[in-house]
């Protein structure tokens, strides 16, 4: 193992690649401690050191995927989720616009056109979700306190002593706007820079970097609490079996056989060769997870901006109060169990519109290829979408069941900010992990005929 690390290291393509995808990603780490403009970055640690930031249930997400920087109103504070949304965006308008499926199928022209497209709506996701963030760090709910007590943490000018206070407050404002997004198409330029100089795919690279950053906090809080170093012990045991049932599920495949015909091509023969088509056991990846989330968070995020007591009662809406009891807190059982149903359901809307049997059976019976015992064309299909759905099953179950791990440590040792090890952390440093191996081991192959990994 330790002279396969050598070798990457003697090997000097393999060496500037890994050195210059180490540089950018410490500059990225460096963007998400430099406190946005106007922000009293004094306020904001007294507000996370008050505890009132562990709460920030509707955050939780994309503060997960920016490492932190969103509770901390950094330059970085949006993260890559903007890009991680508009990329599933543009994947969807794949199928209610035909030219974007046109696009698709043109090759490297097309794919290029594509990537113009989510970098368009990426801006204009950063500019919406900068507005939202803006809007609520100023009303105190960013950091879960829902009062004033978080509300100073962008310096303003007080407007009541002077009006054209007001129009510097509102161009402070979009100069705070322009800041987080400048912050994220850096962050898009950064990801690019990593998939074509460095190692791996450069976006999931971040965000596997930002979630790796929350793990040492979090395990030192868990060390602190009342547990002690017993409870640490027995969470770093549980989160190595959950690794290890993770890496063996990720790493689960259901292989077609495919058969190729001998063609005659002038005077040679090609084709008659055999492979396989790899149908994954999580065929969707993480993102029925943040689709559940994601909806999940609207119902609590509408309740939130509903806090007007009645003017007669002095209550709120009952449906504010039904919303809150049962929408804002993990641990509660109906919350899991939508959740949990709203994950399944994902999972099959992805794979469908992800894979499409029609496309891969067309493409089979153009090059001659067929499934044996399976006629080409419609039958290949048909097949092909049976045994889609039939693996999706037991996928979606094991999603389901990896994203509430950390909502039953909620329950239980109410440690849901504390436990990293489950949901769509696990499954993005394992996927991330192992994807970048496989190709560290691929170029060591081309170099020294021995891998990474034996």
């Amino acid at each position: 193992m330790f002279s396969a690390i050598a070798r990457v290291f003697k090997t000097p393509d393999l060496r500037r690649k890994i050195l210059f995808t180490l540089g950018m990603v410490a500059v990225y780490r460096l963007g998400t401690m430099i406190p946005g403009p106007f922000v009293d970055y004094v306020a904001v640690r007294q507000c996370l050191d008050s505890g009132t930031g562990a709460t920030a249930g509707l955050y939780d997400m994309v503060n997960l995927f920016s490492g932190g920087a969103l509770l901390q109103l950094s330059i970085f504070a949006l993260g890559i989720m903007p890009y991680i949304t508009a990329s599933i965006i543009t994947q969807l308008l794949r199928v209610v616009i035909p030219h974007f499926e046109a696009l698709h199928k043109e090759g490297q022209s097309g794919q290029a056109k594509l990537t113009q497209y989510t970098r368009y709506i990426t801006i204009g996701l950063a500019v919406l979700q900068a507005t939202t963030l803006i809007t609520v760090a100023r009303s105190g709910a960013l950091f879960g306190s829902g009062g004033t007590e978080c509300s100073n943490v962008i310096s303003l000018l007080d407007e009541s002593a002077a009006p054209e206070n007001a129009v510097v407050n509102i161009l402070r404002i979009i100069l705070i706007i322009a800041a987080l997004t400048a912050g994220t198409a850096v962050i898009m330029w950064i990801g690019e820079l990593i998939t074509e100089r460095g190692i791996g795919n450069g976006m999931s690279l971040l965000i596997f970097t930002s979630i790796a950053a929350t793990f040492p906090s979090a395990l030192g809080s868990i060390a602190q609490g009342s547990g002690g170093l017993g409870t640490l012990v027995v969470v770093i045991a549980i989160g190595v079996l959950i690794m290890m049932a993770v890496v063996f599920v990720e790493q689960s495949q259901r292989r077609i056989p495919v058969q190729y015909a001998k063609r005659m091509v002038g005077r040679r023969t090609y084709g008659g060769n055999t492979t396989y088509i790899p149908i994954k056991v999580n065929q969707a990846g993480v993102i029925p997870v943040i689709f559940a989330s994601s909806l999940l968070y609207l119902p609590a995020l509408v309740a939130q901006f509903n806090q007007t007591p009645d003017p007669v009662t002095g209550e709120l809406a009952p449906w504010v109060t039904w919303i809150m009891n049962n929408f804002t807190t993990g641990n509660h059982p109906l919350y899991m169990a939508v959740f949990f149903v709203l994950i399944i359901g994902f999972a099959y809307f992805y794979v469908a519109i992800a894979f499409n049997p029609e496309e891969v059976a067309e493409n089979m019976r153009k090059h001659g290829g067929f499934i044996p015992g399976i006629r080409a064309g419609r039958p290949t299909a048909e097949y092909l979408n049976f045994v889609l759905t039939r693996i999706t099953f037991p996928g979606s179950l094991y999603l389901g069941v990896l994203a509430l791990i950390p909502l039953i440590a909620l329950s239980v040792v109410n440690a849901n900010q504390n436990f990293p090890f489950g949901g769509a952390s696990i499954l993005i440093i394992v996927g991330v992990g192992l994807e970048t191996v496989k190709q560290i081991d691929a170029q060591l192959q081309q170099r020294n005929y021995e891998g990474l990994l034996r």
